[in-house]
């Protein structure tokens, strides 16, 4: 009986990581991100995979044009699957909040990635991003679109 109780208990050790883990995926399968997408208020520059990890920065502008928020993003390898972190700033490098949030892949396709929070830092709660054409699409919180156009090839 004790036997069977801890067998018992280390398949649930083992088993849990794999349930906390997202779908099955290395960083070469968002290979499609890379590139430099912008639009009037936005510009992402996502490097290519490399190392285990594919990176973003981030640059928001006012509607003067000045810089109002720095972001970077890096999407890992964990185990089977990716972990998306990122980082947001002020100018002056102000950090908007401590930590880094942490974010889970939920999802992914040809051209198209989703993550969810994993609640450690409060912030967006889900982030999506898609490719169709040169149209690179951000989508937070399963609600608000950011269209922004691929600069150059």
């Amino acid at each position: 009986m004790r036997r069977l109780l801890i067998l018992s208990v280390l398949a649930l050790l083992v088993s849990v990581p794999a349930l906390a883990q997202g779908p099955s995926a290395k960083v070469t399968d968002l290979s499609w991100m890379t590139g430099r997408y912008s639009s009037d208020g936005l510009e992402e520059n996502w490097a290519p995979p490399r190392g285990g990890s594919i990176a973003s920065l981030v640059r928001g502008m006012d509607g003067d044009g000045a810089m109002n928020m720095m972001e970077f993003i890096v999407v890992e390898e964990v185990g089977n699957s990716l972990v998306l972190r990122l980082k947001q700033w002020n100018p002056g490098m102000e950090p908007r909040y401590d930590g880094f949030q942490v974010m889970n892949l939920t999802a992914i396709g040809d051209n198209s990635v989703s993550f969810k929070n994993n609640g450690d830092v409060a912030g967006l709660d889900e982030l999506s991003y898609s490719l169709v054409g040169d149209t690179f699409t951000i989508t937070v919180n399963g609600t608000f679109d950011i269209p922004l156009t691929r600069q150059g090839h």
